[in-house]
């Protein structure tokens, strides 16, 4: 099959149950791209990430980034849409029944139903990640430090990410 249609078909699916972004099935976007397909291997796609992660816009760069990797500009576009379309045209449609929805109490059931399955796929997506790269007990008391002060204090995240790159830089963790 054609590199580029199954970019396409494969992507389009994967966004198919994205629901919550990109970022909520990053696990499942490795195991597409580098183990199952071979598009790219493990450091390329850790290099992609760190890149759309840094980059303004939405989280799906890493997916065009993917895209340019396997054809080049033509691989980006077709990506950008393959990403794109089954998630549009669901929200779409959702949005419309949503606004001939009268009563008050089905729509916000359903909207926190979606809340729901979102925050659902993020957290289940960091607790697949974290298990992957925790690597002793420095890392696994860093992360469990990290959602404890996030959980109990206003404190930004940027700071932590701060004190983890500090961290990281003096070779502690």
């Amino acid at each position: 099959m054609n590199i580029l249609l199954n970019l396409f078909i494969k992507l389009s699916a994967f966004s198919a149950i994205a629901f919550g972004g990109v970022n909520a099935l990053l696990p499942e976007l490795y195991r597409l791209s580098v183990t199952q397909e071979h598009w790219l291997n493990t450091q390329t796609f850790s290099d992609f990430f760190a890149i759309a992660q840094a980059a303004p816009g939405p989280n799906l760069m890493t997916v065009i980034l993917i895209g340019w990797h396997v054809g080049g500009v033509l691989g980006a576009a077709v990506a950008s849409v393959a990403i794109c379309w089954p998630s549009s045209i669901m929200i779409y449609f959702l949005q419309n029944y949503l606004n001939k929805i009268s009563n008050q109490r089905v729509k916000s059931t359903i909207q926190l139903a979606a809340s729901a399955l979102a925050v659902g796929l993020v957290l289940g997506s960091a607790w697949d990640i974290s298990n992957q790269i925790h690597q002793g007990m420095p890392a696994i008391a860093l992360t469990s430090g990290a959602i404890l002060i996030l959980l109990l204090t206003r404190w930004h995240p940027l700071y932590l990410i701060i004190v983890g790159a500090l961290l990281g830089v003096l070779g502690l963790i």
